[in-house]
């Protein structure tokens, strides 16, 4: 078998690539704080806490885009991974590989860029390392950055329970969509715009208002995948309303016309949580008081079962199914 763009995708193919490589060996499994749990990130105890510990690489495409770049990208969907498991991120480590002639000042933009999103969540770029490959080598730049954080009670992506409502913090696919269209030259101005944010302070004020019992950020795959992996890691089935799905117009409309389902679209500031029923209320209140979770709704419910079932807006019922793979190729 032989590596392709699909198994950097996030779906079923990119699963059935960690099950035959990664996660069978004996030191990538470790008793509980590894990879065989497949969250966002590992959790190490240590003494009266726990330390989240978790790593990303980013090759977006291009490398500034509507709404942001992929230095913000590095730094935010770092902070995300361990926002989701209820980590208040310390600390990140930047790696680059940077192809030989790339200009100083778009390093200098995408830097700086790197700079405000870790202002905005109270974290440090602490240590690094830099390597410049051969003229060829590369397509400008790739980023690795890891990141610690600490937590008390620690939230999983397997925690969903019957009764708990799903919350989204806003409207999905715009990442996605925003890489998509600024691609193939579509000029639609502020219509459609990467969402990309860091969600510490959001994720805080939530876990401070109730009840969280799984979350996850619907990164490459989507909602669609997220929600997917979310329903089978929990054994149970999540029921989502279409018409409580917040979609944009502008979203849903270069969608069709490009043939691609905004539920499989990458998210770069975007939340999807399981919580209890009696503080779902308090929850959105306090979401959308923060400026990432203003469009915060509740789109769905968990009940027994299996799978992920859509109620259309018809009255009707379909499957959500996981992606086999990111539409979208290189956008986080």
């Amino acid at each position: 078998m032989k590596i392709n763009l699909m198994h950097g995708a996030g779906g079923a193919v990119f699963s059935e690539l960690l099950g035959s490589t990664l996660t069978k060996y004996v030191h990538n499994n470790a008793g509980g704080i590894g990879l065989e749990s497949l969250d966002d990130g590992a959790v190490i105890p240590i003494g009266d806490q726990n330390i989240v510990f978790t790593t990303d690489s980013h090759i977006v495409q291009p490398l500034f885009f509507p709404g942001g770049d992929i230095g913000r990208i590095a730094v935010c969907g770092t902070i995300n991974d361990l926002a989701m498991m209820g980590g208040r991120p310390i600390a990140l480590s930047c790696g680059m590989l940077i192809e030989e002639g790339f200009d100083v000042e778009v390093l200098e933009r995408i830097v700086s860029s790197m700079d405000a999103a870790l202002g905005e969540c109270g974290a440090s770029l602490v240590t690094g390392d830099t390597k410049v490959l051969e003229r060829g080598a590369l397509d400008g730049i790739a980023i690795n950055t890891a990141g610690i954080g600490v937590v008390e009670k620690p939230v999983r992506d397997n925690g969903l329970l019957v009764g708990d409502q799903i919350i989204v913090n806003g409207t999905i696919g715009d990442h996605g969509m925003a890489i998509m269209t600024y691609r193939e030259g579509f000029d639609l101005g502020e219509q459609i715009k990467s969402d990309v944010a860091p969600l510490w302070s959001l994720v805080d004020s939530a876990m401070n208002a109730g009840t969280i019992h799984a979350m996850k950020d619907p990164t490459r795959g989507g909602f669609a995948n997220a929600i997917n992996e979310m329903a089978e890691k929990s054994g149970v089935q999540v029921r989502i309303s279409e018409e409580d799905l917040p979609i944009r117009k502008s979203v849903r409309s270069a969608s069709e016309l490009l043939g691609l389902n905004p539920l499989d679209m990458a998210n770069e500031g975007k939340v999807v949580m399981g919580v209890a029923p009696e503080d779902a209320e308090e929850i959105l209140k306090a979401m959308r008081l923060n400026p990432y979770g203003k469009d915060a709704v509740i789109v769905g419910r968990v009940v027994e079962g299996d799978s992920v079932i859509m109620e259309t807006t018809i009255g009707g019922e379909r499957f959500i199914e996981a992606p086999v793979g990111d539409p979208v190729p290189r956008v986080c």
